[in-house]
């Protein structure tokens, strides 16, 4: 390993002190999320079996998702005339809003490409930012869109889940996570997080087994946008041909490879869930722990409920319930699409 390599390792979410550090520099950026351990009678029924489980709930985070610490840890390397060119990102939303707030508060301009199927929350939170939005038809011509709005006008692309800056945010969440259930004298035995394109879980897998290595990471993802598990199985990045699922913030087109690599090296298992599995742990959710998740965010639930149910009775669960951006009509309107309960999911 050369010089720099040991440098770019110690700088990296390889490295505890650098993941120490990056929560340190984005302290006054963004929120501590509270961790809120859920044991109900209908979550132990649904359940099935002895467990003890925490949802982190990082809907409550700065702009509605865990996407401020990747944006605030990039853009914040950002010199001054980078600033004032202004930046730019392609996204379904959440990213989008992260980093039109990051723009606003660190005095730079953000020109944001979104799909248009993107729920109208998102756009017009983006816009509230003061960011100008482009829509396009999907997320490939987005980042095409992104890619010519960077070379042309000298903007910084701002990526939605790529890069060691980005894993490094995200790993602050998964070091916070394990910290404050341990100072609630819990030893996690398992983390269950969404994965899109893999930005959050390379960073909070990352994060957590450096500091706890027996504790089980396992990204979940949906049928309808596994890239991840395709590259899994390819050992190298892969793409999807199109992203089918309700669950469209974790609707990236293909992974790329550092936090493909990053999830290799930490992530224990990948697991699929379905978009009914989705909006029965969206319910469960809604009317018993009184959140109201975006699709993406039931994820991990759906996950517990479905394919690990009976797999982690008994274990100490961590959840990530990654975001809340999402319009009262269609939160709604998916709650009232037929599926199966999760007395079915079992």
């Amino acid at each position: 390993m050369t010089d720099s390599d040991t440098h770019s390792q110690a700088n990296s979410a390889r490295s505890i002190t650098a993941i120490r550090n990056a929560r340190v520099a984005l302290r006054d950026r963004i929120v501590e999320t509270p961790i809120w351990r859920w044991d109900t009678p209908a979550l132990r029924d649904a359940w099935g079996g002895p467990g003890d489980l925490w949802l982190k709930l990082e809907l409550l985070q700065v702009t509605g998702s865990f996407k401020a610490r990747g944006v605030f840890a990039v853009m914040a390397e950002l010199d001054a005339d980078a600033l004032r060119r202004g930046v730019t990102a392609i996204s379904a939303g959440n990213h989008a809003l992260a980093v039109g707030h990051a723009a606003r508060v660190l005095g730079s301009t953000a020109k944001l490409v979104m799909p248009r199927r993107t729920n109208p929350l998102r756009v017009e939170g983006c816009r509230a930012q003061g960011a100008e939005v482009i829509l396009v038809d999907d997320i490939t011509a987005g980042f095409r869109m992104v890619e010519q709005i960077a070379s042309d006008e000298g903007r910084t692309f701002v990526h939605p889940f790529e890069g060691r800056l980005t894993a490094l945010g995200t790993a602050t969440l998964g070091i916070e996570l394990v910290e404050q259930t341990e100072a609630r004298g819990v030893e996690l035995d398992a983390v269950l997080v969404p994965i899109g394109g893999g930005g959050l879980c390379a960073g909070v897998a990352a994060a957590v087994k450096l500091v706890r290595p027996s504790c089980k990471v396992f990204g979940i993802e949906p049928v309808g946008a596994d890239s991840m598990h395709r590259s899994f199985a390819a050992g190298a990045p892969a793409k999807i041909d199109a992203v089918r699922t309700i669950a469209d913030s974790l609707g990236a087109p293909y992974a790329l490879p550092y936090s493909f690599e990053l999830c290799r090296e930490f992530v224990d298992e990948l697991v699929l869930v379905d978009d009914d599995q989705i909006r029965a742990a969206m319910r469960l959710l809604f009317r018993d722990a009184k959140l109201a998740p975006e699709p993406a965010a039931a994820a991990s639930t759906a996950a517990l409920l479905g394919p690990l149910r009976e797999r982690l009775h008994g274990c100490s669960v961590a959840a990530i319930v990654c975001g809340s951006n999402i319009d009262e009509s269609t939160f709604a309107n998916l709650l009232a699409q037929r599926g199966p309960t999760t007395d079915q999911l079992k």
